[in-house]
């Protein structure tokens, strides 16, 4: 669950844009006690996110509107599942239907594709026999970074970086400000408390044999070969206790990411699972 003091600012921003100025006019079609129950409704297979939000949403077009969702985030759903039923005010649900089901539908697709990944590589290990993982990106829409992170989360991904202040991520242009990948990971190491995870992105086994003296948190391993990324496994290994994580990026689709799994890196990061998806179909059918 997020905390509601980050999601409300999301929700009621969406709801803003979709009122504007004069509120909902066809709403006026309804008299005051007329009263509607329905259910959310899956459409289609996939994995349930954006409950909270969608939940979120009907109670700040009206409080008295109840709300029950059936199913936690992250739950597995085939056609028909119904996810939450609503029942209040007529106006006020069909009010807050389009909202809700804008964050259900994307969240979901979210969830889903993060679903996909995770199982393409349940069977993979590291060389110390750690589950790889799966990890979303920053490469999220604009406002909903929070949000659709958490649907990566309940999926069984990781989040990655939230956002610049998490942690030191050296990339190529900062390599080639700096002019060279130690000395890129020195400044950093000189910069970055005790408590900062330092990762660096390089892009041949050269560049790795160069930050690995400087002992890096966590080296992004961009657009390897499958052998250079067996070969990168191998050469960190060696190193023992306390080596570098490595994370493969760059190439990775449905199709890709379980022999990419195989060479052994600790974890995979997807920016089409927040920048790309789906959305899942789901609906609100009038009745319990």
């Amino acid at each position: 669950m997020l905390p509601e003091l980050l999601l409300e600012p999301l929700v009621r921003a969406a709801l803003l844009e979709d009122l504007g100025r004069g509120g909902d006019v066809t709403a006026s079609l309804m008299r005051a006690d007329e009263t509607l129950e329905a259910r959310f409704v899956a459409r289609e297979g996939g994995v349930l996110a954006g409950l909270q939000a969608a939940q979120l949403a009907c109670r700040l077009v009206d409080p008295a509107l109840e709300f029950t969702p059936l199913l936690p985030e992250g739950a597995a759903l085939q056609p028909g599942t119904v996810l939450a039923r609503i029942r209040g005010t007529a106006s006020s649900v069909l009010t807050a239907e389009r909202t809700a089901l804008n964050f259900m539908t994307h969240l979901s697709g979210v969830a889903t594709l993060t679903r996909a990944f995770v199982d393409a590589v349940a069977s993979a290990r590291t060389p110390e026999g750690q589950p790889v993982r799966i990890a979303a990106t920053r490469k999220t829409l604009p406002g909903l970074r929070v949000v659709q992170k958490a649907a990566v989360v309940a999926a069984g991904g990781m989040p990655h970086r939230y956002g610049l202040d998490d942690a030191v991520l050296i990339k190529d242009n900062h390599i080639a400000v700096c002019g060279s990948v130690a000395e890129a990971l020195r400044r950093a190491r000189a910069a970055a408390g005790h408590m900062r995870v330092v990762e660096v992105e390089v892009d041949s086994l050269a560049q790795l044999d160069e930050a690995l003296p400087e002992r890096p948190h966590v080296v992004l391993l961009d657009n390897f070969t499958l052998e250079d990324l067996r070969t990168a496994v191998a050469r960190t290994a060696a190193l023992g206790a306390g080596r570098p994580l490595l994370e493969a990026s760059g190439g990775v689709n449905l199709g890709t990411v379980a022999a990419i799994a195989a060479t052994g890196v600790d974890v995979i990061s997807v920016g089409a699972l927040t920048h790309s998806v789906r959305a899942l179909d789901i609906g609100l059918d009038a009745g319990g």
